[in-house]
């Protein structure tokens, strides 16, 4: 068996470690430890272009943004969507994930970064989003696990109701929020409603051809039109019922 290998590694910005390993022909990024993404596992990564672009692909001209770069598998399936005249914009926390897909990863999505459709910005998504207002036809984020955020503290405000408002306002008429997410939340799904969304839930798979490690994607647009077919309503939150109260007898 062949080991696996440390290629290189960076600090997140709560002081967290960010590893890249490869094992055998496979690539992995792992967070303290814990896996993060995986190039065996990047169908989920595909389905997330997939679905929050099917609704513009025959647009002219239409501006993509896609919070997080990952392994780039997002990047690479809605630059094959668009036209020649689309424009896809990649905001990226950390400058050594963009340097590890120029280098160590080039070989599986590194040639969509030397697209010119695309262009790449290193820093606080949620900093280029406030300056971004009616600016895309497609959010697509994939930032940390989700709403459940283990890289960076900061990445939590995306999933408040202030980070949502704030896509919502970088959208133009007509545009889709899309989020992806290693676990269904109904807690944030009554969040984008609360928003002034019209939402569903997509369950995709981790591999191809395979339910096993399923990830879940929210599509979310203020014309529940615009939705892709298929997917989930959202689920009412349930209410907590008061526990009674306790009564005790005198021995």
């Amino acid at each position: 068996m062949k080991p696996q290998i440390k290629l290189a590694t960076t600090q997140t910005p709560d002081g967290g470690e960010m590893d890249l390993y490869q094992h055998d022909q496979d690539f992995s990024i792992k967070i303290n430890g814990i896996q993060l993404m995986s190039s065996r596992q990047h169908e989920s990564e595909l389905a997330l272009a997939r679905l929050g672009c099917i609704h513009i692909s025959r647009r002219t001209a239409p501006h993509v943004l896609i919070g997080g770069l990952g392994m780039g598998y997002t990047l690479r399936q809605t630059l094959e969507m668009l036209g020649d005249d689309g424009k896809v914009i990649v905001g990226e926390l950390l400058p050594d994930v963009l340097e590890w897909n120029q280098g160590f990863l080039k070989e599986l999505n590194g040639k969509s970064i030397e697209d010119e459709r695309t262009e790449i910005k290193i820093g606080d998504i949620f900093q280029l989003l406030i300056s971004s207002a009616d600016s895309f036809d497609a959010i697509l984020l994939d930032i940390d696990n989700g709403p459940s955020a283990m890289t960076d503290t900061g990445n939590h405000q995306l999933y408040t109701q202030a980070g949502i408002e704030v896509c919502r306002s970088a959208l133009r008429k007509g545009g889709t929020l899309s989020i992806w997410s290693a676990e269904p939340s109904q807690e944030f799904e009554q969040l984008l409603i609360s928003c002034g969304f019209q939402v569903k839930r997509y369950k995709v798979p981790a591999y191809t051809g395979t339910s096993r490690n399923s990830r879940f994607i929210w599509v979310a647009a203020e014309n529940k039109g615009l939705l892709p077919p298929g997917g989930s309503e959202p689920r009412p939150l349930k209410k907590k019922t008061p526990k009674a109260n306790r009564r005790y007898r005198k021995r």
